[in-house]
């Protein structure tokens, strides 16, 4: 049985661990470098971009992470989570792990207040459209060849995303009661059964 990490620095972490425990998969918070033991794959959560890397900095998480990416560790990053995995930002990001080749511009729909819910196909979801929550969400704005599109808003533009063990959404699946975004993560990237 995978157990699965949630970063827990700052943001809705415990959503995600809900999510994960109501499926039966265990789940850990990680804080620390040594909470990195004994999980195999980490999700990302949403929050506020600029202080969890900040936060990643102090804790010394930044470089172990990008270091266990790069050797293929699965991570999902949902949100501000997205932000931290993307290669480039616009001009108001501050770029954190660098180990997605895509390009992501931060709050690209505007304030809280912008904030919406759209039915979404999402590629290697069976089951119909899933419900994604936008909240001052991010874009994907291009993504590098290696990167397969999983789902596009109506006009086009892509808001999930996969490069072998990585997995990008821009939206929060885990303010949903539909598990199918979580159960890909655990059997399609991490590789266990559920």
């Amino acid at each position: 049985m995978a157990t699965i990490g949630v970063l827990a620095l700052q943001g809705d972490f415990r959503e995600h661990r809900e999510m994960l425990e109501g499926m039966g998969v265990l789940s850990g918070e990680v804080r620390t470098s040594r909470d990195l033991d004994g999980v195999q794959g980490l999700i990302i959560p949403g929050g506020e971009s600029t202080t969890i890397v900040k936060l990643l900095r102090t804790s010394g998480l930044l470089e172990v992470l990008q270091r266990r990416a790069r050797e293929g560790f699965p991570i999902w990053g949902t949100c501000a989570g997205m932000i931290l995995l993307a290669n480039r930002l616009d001009e108001t990001g501050l770029l954190a792990l660098q180990v997605m080749d895509i390009t992501v511009r931060r709050n690209a729909f505007g304030r809280q207040v912008d904030s919406f819910e759209t039915d979404l196909p999402v590629a290697g979801l069976t089951g119909g459209p899933f419900r994604a929550i936008f909240i001052r969400a991010p874009i994907i704005e291009a993504v590098g060849p290696g990167v397969e599109v999983l789902a596009r808003l109506p006009d086009g533009r892509p808001v999930a995303a996969r490069q072998d063990h990585l997995l990008a959404t821009a939206f929060h699946p885990e303010l949903t009661r539909d598990t199918r975004l979580h159960r890909f993560f655990v059997e399609r990237i991490v590789g266990q059964s559920v």
